[in-house]
Order: structure tokens, then sequence, then C-alpha cells
């Protein structure tokens, strides 16, 4: 979708990415440390100061204490340490719960390790867990549980009784966890990111990824990292060694010292509810029903008063002749289940927003 809103001049509300600066401040202390001479390999598991940055932010977010020396490893990119993960615990035949509509990445993950994703159904249009029917698909294949929250692409968060049923459904299984917190201080509206680093039983079976890129508005730096039980750690690194061995040295080092600042990230919340904020606002006039999101660079909507056209449909169709790209959250089912819901990312600037907005709010119908 990307590649055709630039091919019809479109608004891109399609893929996940801002479209303004990141912070000047973090940019400014990347181009430092390639002046200061951090261009050689980093230590496989990351810049030592940067794992510990991020163990002291754990401490604080989530009163959790891990090893910055055992337990964390710098990645390039959130989706490599999803990646990483399952590969370090996935065999042929094993299954892996997961939720759709899911990040594109999951079930290619899984598939790629020989093992089986046995899907569950989100329930429209909350996009919540049914939790009888985990209950019933566990069987004794399932080797590995994901879930994601803040979710991609609905913006639907799992809260604290969530993950207090996921703990008892998990409980004397050796079933994993590998849990996708990339939007985790994109969360809205007073409500809390409820991540598994607060929940000792549930972590003690998990991996944990994050992005380093959703929090700073540095998508294209691709750099992330993993969190887990050092036990399971030193397997994921006998696969990261191997992988990619090492990431990025100058920008591992710009947020070693950027990461203490903790304002830069806790504003992040109410920064970017502004722009979802100001997008549900100027929606308002359109034909399009806005479902709720309570976190991540999403908003979903409906067009039932607009179109009987199958999502994917509407969309290309909408950017070709509209002037604004969406993504179908059709897309994010592996048999394309279509609810008719499109995905919009809100994280770009006041004026791209209003611009795309006025374009959606002039449509009345597309057939």
């Amino acid at each position: 979708m990307s590649a055709l809103a630039g091919q019809h001049g479109a608004i891109n509300l399609g893929q996940g990415f801002p479209d303004f600066q990141m912070d000047e401040e973090l940019a400014e202390l990347a181009a430092k440390a390639i002046m200061d001479g951090h261009n050689q390999y980093a230590p496989m598991a990351g810049h030592l100061p940067l794992r510990e940055a991020i163990a002291t932010k754990i401490q604080q977010r989530y009163n959790c204490t891990v090893s910055p020396a055992d337990c964390i490893t710098i990645t390039p990119g959130g989706s490599y340490a999803i990646y990483t993960a399952f590969t370090t615990i996935l065999e042929k035949g094993d299954e892996v719960i997961v939720f759709e509509p899911a990040y594109d990445s999951y079930i290619p993950n899984i598939i790629a390790n020989g093992a089986v994703p046995v899907r569950i159904p989100l329930v429209f249009p909350e996009y919540k867990i049914d939790w009888e029917k985990v209950k019933a698909a566990i069987s004794s294949k399932t080797k590995a549980i994901i879930i994601n929250s803040p979710h991609n692409p609905t913006g639907s968060l799992l809260s604290h009784e969530d993950l207090l049923t996921l703990q008892d459904l998990l409980r004397d299984t050796h079933i994993f966890l590998v849990s996708d917190e990339v939007y985790e201080h994109l969360v809205f509206d007073g409500l809390q990111h409820n991540s598994v680093l607060k929940y000792p039983e549930l972590f003690s079976r998990s991996f944990v990824c994050f992005s380093f890129g959703k929090v700073y508005n540095c998508t294209g730096w691709k750099l992330g990292y993993c969190v887990a039980p050092a036990t399971l750690m030193a397997e994921f690194r006998k696969i990261h060694q191997f992988d990619a061995f090492c990431c990025f040295t100058p920008t591992q080092v710009a947020l070693a010292s950027h990461l203490g600042k903790a304002e830069k990230y806790l504003q992040l919340s109410s920064f970017m509810q502004e722009k979802r904020d100001l997008f549900l606002d100027a929606m308002k006039e359109s034909n399009f029903t806005m479902l709720h999101s309570s976190g991540s660079y999403f908003v979903c909507a409906t067009y039932e008063k607009i179109s009987t056209m199958p999502a994917m449909d509407l969309a290309v169709h909408m950017t070709k002749t509209v002037g604004v790209a969406s993504i179908p959250v059709s897309a994010f089912y592996t048999d394309g289940h279509d609810d008719h819901v499109l995905r919009f990312c809100f994280a770009k600037s006041a004026a791209t927003l209003q611009d795309a907005a006025k374009k959606l709010s002039g449509i009345s119908s597309l057939g």
C-alpha cells in the first residue's frame, strides 16, 4: 500500500511510521557518537551501558529486576527479536497460539521454523481475547503463545485481568510466552500498559520484545531489544550470535545516555493521543464509523455507510481515487477474514492528518 500511495501521490496513513522528525537531541547524540569514534563492533549482547539503562528503566517502570549482563539483548528491531525468540524455542510440529488479526510477521516466523500456527480470532469489534477458546486450543503440542499489547493493528490493550487469566492458564505447563510490547509507551486515556515484566510467574517463561524506533519516532534505525530470564536468554543469544552478531554501535551509544531522560518517553502517550484525538475529531463529519483505539499508532474504522466492497478492494480504490492510503484489516488474517475494517496510522503531522481527514470526509459512496 505504501508503494501504491507513492505511485498515486496519496497521503500514506497505511504503513506505521511517522512523517515528522525524530527527537533532535537523540539525533545529535548519534552523530556525536559517530564523530567520537564509536564505529566498531559492539558486544554481541549490545552496548553494556545501554543494557544497564534498560535494566534501570525496567526496574523503575515495571518493578522487575533483570541482569543487564544476562537478561537483555539488543536486536536489529523488534521483529527480529520476535523471530529469534521463535527460532530459539520451536521445533518441527510444535504449535503456537496466535490471535488474529495479527502483526504480519508472526505466522511466517512460526511456519519458517517448522511449527504450526493455531489461529484464534479476537472478538470483534472490541478485539478482545476469548479465553475459553484459548483454553480449548491448548494441546500437548502447544509450545508457545504470542501476545501483543498495545495491539497492532487494532489499538486494543490487554488488561490486568487478561494477564492474570493467562497466568492461570499457563501455570503447570511448559508453554513459552512471546510478548510483543513495541508500543509500550503509546497507551491513551490514562490507561496503563500491563507488561509481562510486571508478572514474575509469566516472565519466568517469556521473551519480551521492544522497539526503540516506536519510542523515539526513528523506525528506520531498526533497533530494539529482547528481555528474558537468563536461562532463556542464553539460548536466544546462540541464535543471535550467528544471525546479526551485533547491532549498529553509534545509535546504541546515543540511546544509552538518552534513555535516562524518562520524560522523553513518558510524554509520548500524551503526544500521540493528541494526534489520535485530532484525527478522530476531524473524522466526525465522515461516513466512517471509528472504532476505539487505546494504544499504538493506529485506529480502525468500519465503512458500512460508504461501500459493500471487500476491505482490500476499498483500500486500493481509495488510494487511487480519494488519495488516502490505509491498510485493510483483512490483510492481518491468514484466511482474509473481512469485517469491512480499515486501519489508519495517525503517527503523522497535524497537517497530514487534517488533509487526509478532509479527503476521507468527502466520501459519500464508493459502491
